[in-house]
């Protein structure tokens, strides 16, 4: 279970009046999006990637990698940003992937990373917003 209450918190309507439906979907709802349908998928620019939800800074640019699945991945996020919870959904069980200041789900994390940190942080492109330098 995620711990509650997070420092940004909204009644359902407020996270319906400010993000948009696929948005809700992913980060509300713990959905995912189609894979390869991110425009922030070949971001390559620097900057950062923060929470489509509430602003917080998540992953810096310099950490991001192609994986080549369809997803936006990157080794490690900014610490104390996001938390993790086990998800037993869909017959498997993995480590789901969330923003520590507002509690939306931002994707999975798994172990078959590129080093240094060998870890994959697979994340919805919609739950994320770029903030170039």
């Amino acid at each position: 279970m995620m711990p509650e209450p997070y420092p940004v918190t909204r009644t359902e309507a407020e996270w319906r009046q400010i993000l948009t439906p696929e948005q809700y979907q992913v980060m509300r709802q713990h959905g995912t999006e189609r894979p390869g349908s991110c425009a922030l998928l070949h971001e390559h620019r620097q900057g950062a990637f923060c929470c489509a939800g509430c602003g917080s800074k998540l992953f810096e640019s310099t950490l991001k990698f192609e994986s080549g699945t369809g997803w936006p991945s990157f080794n490690d996020p900014v610490p104390e940003s996001v938390e993790t919870t086990v998800d037993r959904s869909w017959g498997m069980t993995r480590v789901e992937v969330h923003c520590a200041t507002c509690g939306s789900h931002l994707g999975h994390v798994f172990e078959d990373g590129p080093p240094p940190s060998g870890l994959r942080y697979c994340i919805n492109g919609v739950a994320l917003d770029f903030q170039p330098e």
